[in-house]
């Protein structure tokens, strides 16, 4: 007899995973408690909300690399696979100087596609002001929908590095932008032809030019400048999520204002058509930021021309809680992220 081990039976059905982030529970069992460290040049390595990775060089700089694949569209691809790993540096205070592509296409693509994308991907890197360092592309049967995967590359005096878990007790919490902007513009492009049948042309188009809000690099230069302790850009698992990496990576308690998160008339009428919550949406393009001169800052940036408002603060503990009114409820560990749901 032929003895085969069964890994449901093993963990458990409620182990198996669902598309999209992987949980922070499953995270540190299968992927983080399976690293060492063994190298003295890596300053910051793998953890709960930490989107960077810094490598010490000489003198006082380090390198920042961090790294993202777009899965959940293919609308746009090239623009939000050169904002999203950008946004991710820019969000450590370090200056992005390139990027590494991994294109992986399907049986049948046609030369001229990948000419687009590439002509796509050059036009951001240059508003960026960043190189294509290099890379690979290939066609495989291992993909349905084209697949890239974008490593950037910054640069920082190693002092000067902001981490996601630089949150301290009585600091505030800013918020630039809106929540569920990426999400509201993917959805506006994958999902037209089902808006139409409520919402106008100009309506859609509206929700789709939320796309051009992508980069957080413009409020990350200010916040610099102006002196925070924790930056995190909100990407999978919508502004709760993000939150929740902050409060984790930081080891401390959040009280947040449900009404003082700003959202857009676009995203509200889109997530209420498909009934999906707009603070579970992936929301690229809108940052958090922690400081102990919040107003201070928000006043920097709308003179900038940067939406931001303050919507809560850091406390003492583990408790995580958002505040609608009298109602108060403790936020939980990002899931699978809303857009999934309809994509």
């Amino acid at each position: 007899m032929v003895m085969r081990t069964n890994n449901t039976r093993k963990y458990g059905l409620e182990n198996i995973m669902k598309i999209g982030k992987i949980p922070e529970t499953a995270l540190k069992r299968a992927v983080l408690n399976q690293i060492g460290h063994r190298r003295t040049e890596v300053l910051v390595g793998p953890a709960i909300g930490e989107d960077c990775c810094v490598i010490a060089v000489d003198n006082d700089d380090a390198f920042i690399l961090s790294t993202d694949p777009i899965t959940g569209t293919v609308n746009d691809i090239g623009k939000l696979a050169v904002h999203i790993t950008a946004n991710d540096i820019a969000s450590s205070g370090a200056d992005v100087i390139g990027i590494m592509l991994s294109v992986l296409l399907p049986e049948g693509t046609q030369e001229a596609e990948l000419k687009t994308l590439m002509l796509d991907i050059e036009e951001e890197c240059e508003k960026l002001n960043l190189e294509i360092l290099g890379g690979h592309t290939e066609v495989t049967k291992a993909v349905n929908q084209p697949i890239v995967t974008v490593t950037g590359v910054g640069r920082i005096n190693r002092n000067e590095v902001i981490k996601t878990g630089g949150a301290k007790p009585g600091q505030e919490i800013v918020m630039t932008k809106w929540a569920g902007l990426e999400g509201t513009a993917i959805i506006a492009m994958e999902k037209e032809k089902e808006l139409l049948t409520k919402y106008t042309p100009s309506f859609i188009d509206g929700a789709k030019q939320m796309i051009n809000d992508i980069s957080v690099i413009p409020e990350s230069r200010i916040a610099k400048e102006f002196g925070v302790t924790s930056m995190h850009d909100v990407t999978e698992g919508g502004i709760f999520g993000a939150l929740w990496e902050i409060g984790s990576a930081s080891k401390v308690g959040l009280e947040i204002d449900l009404k003082k998160i700003t959202l857009k008339q676009e995203t509200v009428e889109i997530c209420e058509f498909f009934d999906l919550n707009p603070y579970k949406l992936i929301s690229s393009g809108c940052m958090l930021i922690v400081t102990d001169r919040a107003n201070q800052l928000v006043e920097q940036l709308n003179e900038a021309g940067i939406k931001a408002a303050v919507i809560g603060h850091v406390t003492d503990g583990n408790d995580r809680i958002i505040k609608n009114g009298d109602e108060r409820r403790y936020l939980e560990p990002p899931k699978s992220d809303e857009l999934y749901k309809i994509i």
